[in-house]
């Protein structure tokens, strides 16, 4: 695999990683009923670091695209952290105790009912998946990042060292106080 399309392989991965979270983030965890009154426990108030997490991840992203070097290793390390981070707040929010301590306090408890607790497994697995794909992409970025292209490649030259191939700003300068225009390719002999 090229290097270039590892690049992109990744890309793809860590922004379906921030889709999920974020999409998890958005829904309904659990539902508790005290007897004829339903209330909904949102994730952002079980684990409310995923949003910012997968914000935070996106983010990151973008930066290994516009940096190289240690700083894109930096930034692979950021990300593994949040991908870490946004696990870590998914098994915790899961909980059906914090579920209903938060209930409680948007709900009146009538104190002859005993309330229920329903929940919808299928989001904090969708969340935990997400953060599971950003760790393995901040890991990724942290090891094979630096082989990766950058956003400026293109337009380095290959081939000679750059101060044998571009004049100093000193000879710029000269250049233009001769009346000459340094921008134009002539044979060194004309000046």
């Amino acid at each position: 695999m090229t290097a270039r399309r590892e690049l992109f392989t990744w890309l793809a991965a860590c922004a379906a990683g921030a889709a999920l979270v974020l999409l998890a983030a958005g829904r309904d965890w659990f539902t508790v009923t005290y007897g004829t009154r339903e209330v909904a426990v949102p994730a952002a108030e079980l684990a409310p670091a995923l949003g910012p997490a997968a914000w935070a991840a996106l983010a990151a992203v973008v930066a290994v695209l516009a940096t190289a070097g240690v700083w894109r290793r930096v930034v692979g390390a950021v990300m593994a952290l949040c991908g870490a981070g946004v696990v870590a707040a998914s098994w915790w929010g899961s909980g059906a105790g914090a579920a209903l301590r938060i209930s409680a306090e948007q709900a009146p408890v009538v104190v002859d009912s005993v309330p229920r607790v329903a929940s919808a497994v299928v989001w904090p697995i969708v969340a935990s998946a997400g953060g599971l794909l950003l760790l393995a992409g901040g890991v990724t970025a942290l090891l094979r990042g630096g082989r990766w292209p950058g956003m400026s490649d293109r337009y380095n030259r290959r081939g000679s060292a750059p101060a044998e191939s571009a004049p100093s700003d000193r000879a710029l300068w000269d250049a233009l106080d001769e009346g000459t225009d340094p921008t134009i390719d002539q044979d060194p002999r004309e000046r």
